[in-house]
Order: structure tokens, then C-alpha cells, then sequence
């Protein structure tokens, strides 16, 4: 058999220009069946009433439905099908979203935590506006839009970025669907803001890790009380894992003094809203996949390891023999925090401690990304380095330099100055 060197459209308008196929009849078979087609979508029943009319029902999204009634069955099917003409054709933002987020999710492009995420951030700032039909909008309606979110919801930077993301997504399904016909990225392009715009969130040190007496009173306590939890948290603080890392740890994945990072844990919301904690194959990024080592004072740490659930995949297991949960590992810090009187922190604050350590002890910087796991050094630097030093010892750094020595001739009369300020103070 020889390839045919003319090609199907070539061959149709062959047909249709000498007259061997009859167009007017195939657009009336093609608009038949996108008749059927749509009829198909209605779900409500079409009756006969005894006022001899026709009825059925079309969905509402704020009544859950309404009536409607023709006087012949035919009309009525014409109501029937522009309205799911509409609805395939020209469906809402709300629809057009909701088609994106979910066939992302069932191509497992995203995981399920992600999923509910999106959902999050449209539902908060899409009520209203994700009512309108996406072939009505214009990009300065959708500029405009964003625009007014920032000051609407007081927005962060990061909180602005994550509405960007659905934005863009979900119109770049659009675009492909040809709902739109106007170009995706030029809209985020051309927006006016600048970091003045968003909300600064100001976090101080000691929210975000641990102090060095902090750290030594955490790590004292841990030693003292060893159990499944603590082992847990100690693990942290000398390896910088993240606690969603540690809940999905198993004993294959420990080899001599090194841990190797595979898996994380997941947490999304099923059908009936019940929180699900999942075990994700693979760890939170790319740099993620990595190996950490246990400082040589700690290796004793895999004996104790060793003998947790030792006839079991997974390592840290309640009492049940169920995989322990990250919020089994913050709900431990808390407690110890309320104990120990320390401002309570999560157990990623335990590695951001870690990783301002290794900073602050000036460990390599392809090391300190390669062990944070991290892609970039300025993450690192950036979002987790923070002063760990004590007011104590800040104050007492400050007064050791040189230059902030009071000179030794100098006597300063603090007295007299008293004396001057209260008589200051006596005038009228």
C-alpha cells in the first residue's frame, strides 16, 4: 500500500467543490448531533403538565435549580440545549477552574494537597467575580481584577503569587480550549505594582528559631526523655530533616552514618472534608532527593532507631503500630515548648535552626544546599538564616569591640546631667 500524497482536507474540499458531498446537510447532521449532545448534559426530567405545557428544570447556581416551561416540547428543547450550549461553550471562570484544577489532578500533575490549596485561594478571592462568562472578559478586567485584590485582602507577596499562579493556570486552559482569544502572559507582564504594594509580615528572630540557650535547653531535654517522639525531634535538630521527611522515614533508608531522603508526607481533605495524611513517593522538590549525614557525638542515635518498630517498614509508629503523623511531632514540640517556657515554634523552626548553624559556622554553601536540600543557596540565606545569639550575648559582642570602648581619660558626671535635666524640667 502507497502513502496517498493528498492530504483529508484536501480531499474534502475536492468533495465539496464538485459537488460530491452535500454541505448544508452536513452542517444540519453536525448541529443535530451537538443537539443530541447537549440534551445528553441536561440531568431534569421533561414532562407534560396538565396546563399543557412542557416543563423541566435548569440548574441555578445559587437556587440549586429552576423552572422553566415552552409551550411545545420543541421549544422547550431549544431552551434546554442554548443553555448547555452556553455552559460548554462560554462556561464561567468558577468552571473553567474547576475543569483545570481537576484535570490536573486527575493526570496526577498535582498531588491532592495541591489541589485543595487552589481551591482555597479561589474560593477567597473569586466569589463574585468567578460568576462572569470567560468569553466576556477582557485582560484589563482580569489586571484589574488582581489589582483590587491586593488591597481588598491585604495581601503578602507570596499570598499574590499563589493567586497568580490559578490565574494564569486556569486562562492558559482557557486559551487552549479557545474560550479566549487574547494572549495570557502579556497580563501579567504589563501589571504596575512593586513590593511597596503588599503586606509586610515582619517575624523577629526569636519566633523563627531557635536561640543558642534555646537550642542547648531543647537538646538537653530531648536526651533526658528519650522516646519515640523525642528520638523524632532530636533527629531534626541534628539533621535538618523536615518533619514531613521524618513521618515517612523507613529503616531501609539508613545506611551506616547517612540518611537518605526519598518520600515526604502529603496532607489533603477527601470528599468529606476529613483531614488525610498521605505518604508522597517523593520529597518536597528536586533537590530534595538527598543524603544527610548524623554528626559522629550522635550516631548512637541508630541504635535506638534500630530498635524502633524493628519488624516494621516505617520507623517512628504509635503504640497502634500506625505510621506517626506530622502532626504527632508538632503536637510533642508544643508541649515541650509550654514546658520549657520557650516561645512555641513548629518543627520547621528546629531546621531553620539547624541550617542558621551550618551558616553561621561557615559550612561550604554547595554543602549547606545539598544537606538543606535546597536548589539555591539564597533560600538558605534568605528565607532561613537567622540570628540565634541571646541578647546577653549580642550585648556582650557589641561591648567587646574596640571601637565602642569608652575612652579611659573620660569621666562622664551622670549626676550632674541629672541634675541639669531636672531643672530643665522645672521650667515653665
Amino acid at each position: 500500500m502507497t502513502n496517498n500524497p493528498v492530504s483529508s482536507s484536501e480531499l474534502l474540499n475536492y468533495a465539496a467543490e464538485n459537488g460530491m458531498i452535500d454541505l448544508a446537510l452536513l452542517y444540519e447532521q453536525i448541529e443535530m448531533q451537538n443537539n443530541q449532545k447537549y440534551l445528553a448534559m441536561h440531568p431534569y426530567k421533561i414532562w407534560h403538565g396538565k396546563d399543557d405545557q412542557w416543563h423541566t428544570y435548569l440548574p441555578d447556581k445559587e437556587k440549586g435549580r429552576v423552572p422553566r416551561h415552552r409551550k411545545t416540547e420543541k421549544e422547550l428543547k431549544q431552551v434546554i440545549i442554548e443553555y448547555w450550549r452556553q455552559e460548554s461553550e462560554n462556561p464561567t471562570v468558577k468552571e473553567v477552574f474547576e475543569e483545570w484544577n481537576n484535570r490536573r489532578l486527575e493526570l496526577k500533575q498535582i498531588e491532592p494537597a495541591t489541589y485543595d490549596r487552589n481551591q482555597r485561594i479561589f474560593n477567597r478571592h473569586y466569589t463574585e467575580f468567578g460568576k462572569n462568562r470567560i468569553k466576556a472578559l477582557e485582560p484589563e478586567d482580569i489586571e484589574e481584577f488582581l489589582e483590587e485584590q491586593i488591597a481588598e485582602h491585604d495581601l503578602t507577596a507570596k499570598a499574590f503569587a499563589n493567586l497568580k499562579t490559578i490565574t494564569r493556570g486556569f486562562l492558559k486552559r482557557a486559551k487552549k480550549r479557545k474560550l479566549i482569544q487574547f494572549q495570557v502572559e502579556p497580563i501579567f507582564a504589563e501589571m504596575d505594582w512593586s513590593e511597596s504594594n503588599f503586606k509586610k509580615v515582619i517575624k523577629e528572630d526569636f519566633e523563627e528559631v531557635f536561640d543558642e540557650e534555646e537550642t542547648d535547653t531543647m537538646i538537653y531535654y530531648l536526651l533526658q526523655n528519650l522516646d519515640t517522639h523525642n528520638i523524632g525531634l532530636l533527629l531534626i535538630f541534628i539533621t535538618g530533616l523536615r518533619v514531613g521527611e521524618l513521618a515517612t522515614l523507613k529503616h531501609e533508608d539508613f545506611a551506616e552514618n547517612a540518611i537518605k531522603i526519598r518520600r515526604t508526607e502529603t496532607k489533603y481533605k477527601d470528599e468529606n472534608g476529613t483531614a488525610v495524611y498521605a505518604i508522597k513517593s517523593y520529597p518536597k522538590t528536586k533537590a530534595g532527593v538527598r543524603t544527610v549525614l548524623i554528626p559522629d557525638d550522635y550516631t548512637w542515635i541508630l541504635t535506638c532507631i534500630e530498635q524502633l518498630n524493628p519488624d516494621g517498614d516505617f520507623v517512628f509508629v504509635n503504640s497502634n503500630g500506625e505510621r506517626m503523623t506530622t502532626n504527632c511531632f508538632r503536637k510533642r514540640l508544643e508541649r515541650i515548648c509550654a514546658k520549657l517556657e520557650i516561645y512555641p515554634k513548629s518543627p520547621h523552626k528546629i531546621r531553620k535552626t539547624y541550617i542558621s548553624i551550618l551558616l553561621d559556622n561557615h559550612v561550604d554553601r554547595r554543602m549547606v544546599t545539598d544537606i538543606a536540600g535546597h536548589t539555591d543557596i539564597r533560600i538558605s540565606e534568605d528565607a532561613y538564616h537567622r540570628n540565634r545569639r541571646s541578647l546577653n550575648n549580642r550585648q556582650r559582642i557589641l561591648s567587646n569591640i574596640p571601637d565602642f570602648k569608652m575612652p579611659a581619660n573620660i569621666k562622664i558626671d551622670t549626676l550632674r546631667y541629672q541634675k541639669v535635666s531636672e531643672q530643665n524640667a522645672e521650667k515653665p
